[in-house]
């Protein structure tokens, strides 16, 4: 059974940094691509980064480029999400996601690929 499990949230202050992490079981992992995404209240889901299966090939959004990296270790089944100078728009629960997808682009990187979901993990940003 596939399984994903997000850590590494908290409470930081403006201008902190935290380190997000995406363990995963239950599958092959070096078939799927891995993305962050984020859900402030009262806002809908939207994508901060998807890594494709080899680790080259990354995609950020707008608001993170420059401030977040995505990587990920594919021998601990692990992907990371570095994130610096945060601010408090940033504020959010995270949530770790998988897909199966055969020749990665940047416009993958969308949730209707996404298919399996970790719980989410909660950042939060303090002005």
């Amino acid at each position: 059974q596939l399984r994903l499990v997000e850590s590494g949230g908290g409470l930081v202050q403006f201008g902190g940094s935290l380190r997000l992490s995406c363990a995963a079981s239950g599958f092959t992992w070096d078939y799927y691509t891995i993305a962050w995404f984020r859900q402030a209240p009262g806002k809908e889901r939207e994508a901060v980064s998807c890594i494709s299966t080899s680790g080259r090939s990354t995609t950020y959004a707008d608001s993170v480029k420059g401030r977040f990296t995505i990587s990920r270790d594919n021998a601990k089944n692990t992907v990371y999400l570095q994130m610096n100078s945060l601010k408090p728009e940033d504020t959010a629960v995270y949530y770790c996601a998988a897909a199966r997808l055969t020749g990665y682009t940047g416009s993958y990187c969308r949730e209707t690929f996404f298919g399996s979901w970790g719980q989410g993990t909660q950042v939060t940003v303090s002005s």
